[in-house]
């Protein structure tokens, strides 16, 4: 049967990217983002780590409300997204860390615990953790809250050894960049895809702070000193652009799919 003679009904859109060369560059690039905007308003605007909680909160919302909305995946409301629950994911740890004085040793397993609770809601639901088949707004929402976990994990694992147990945020990075290339072998040599997607998806996001707080920290604390103004507009910039390039070529989108 051809797909002219499809039922619309059973026409799959996916509502996720493609996994590409761009889904990882701008995810490493949206991480940075997270980790230096959370600082920048808080700290160079002055408007505090509560406040700035608040209002990307309130941000995400309105955010996230949008890209439910969408039927299949539209580069510029997606990579959106992602970059708000970057920075609300890096304020969640810090908020836990800063003024609730919840030690990095208790926040990162717990934010692991509930990151596998996640995951296994959505296999028991849907029997698949799979990012290729995100149709439907059930599977798009656990998509997310998986999404906004990872962030949270990742900013508190990377926090934890490169500032708790003093790592630096050179060593922190080059660490988790090693860990991210063993997951690459692994499933060169045919481990699971789905696992190595989110082992390197969480693992993305200390090392993207971790290189984010390099440029951006003061040399007295092991950075760069250009500061998170510079970081953040460099690092939006090529989001922008990126995003630009894959709105208008769609060479990330999945076609449509007959699901039967």
């Amino acid at each position: 049967m051809s797909d002219t003679t499809t039922p619309l009904a059973r026409r799959a859109l996916n509502r996720v990217p493609e996994v590409t060369i761009y889904f990882w560059i701008i995810k490493l690039l949206a991480v940075t983002v997270g980790e230096t905007a959370a600082d920048f308003l808080a700290d160079n605007l002055g408007l505090g780590l509560a406040n700035t909680t608040y209002l990307m909160t309130g941000v995400l919302v309105v955010v996230m409300a949008i890209q439910l909305t969408r039927r299949r995946y539209i580069a510029a409301p997606y990579w959106i997204a992602v970059t708000m629950v970057s920075i609300v994911g890096t304020l969640l740890t810090d908020n836990l860390t800063d003024r609730l004085n919840v030690s990095l040793y208790v926040s990162t397993p717990v934010f692991a615990a509930l990151l596998a609770v996640v995951f296994a809601a959505w296999y028991a639901v849907e029997g698949t953790l799979s990012i290729h088949t995100i149709y439907t707004s059930r599977r798009e929402t656990f998509y997310w809250l998986a999404v906004l976990l990872t962030f949270a994990l990742g900013t508190a694992a990377g926090d934890l050894l490169s500032e708790e147990i003093g790592l630096g945020y050179t060593k922190t990075g080059l660490l988790f960049l090693g860990g991210i290339a063993l997951v690459s072998l692994l499933w060169k040599l045919g481990a699971n895809a789905i696992a190595c997607f989110w082992a390197a998806y969480i693992m993305t996001r200390p090392l993207g702070a971790s290189f984010g707080d390099l440029m951006s920290q003061p040399r007295s604390a092991g950075g760069l000193a250009l500061g998170t103004t510079v970081t953040s507009i460099v690092f939006l910039g090529a989001i922008l652009a990126l995003v630009g390039f894959l709105q208008i070529t769609k060479v990330d989108r999945t076609e449509s799919r007959d699901i039967g």
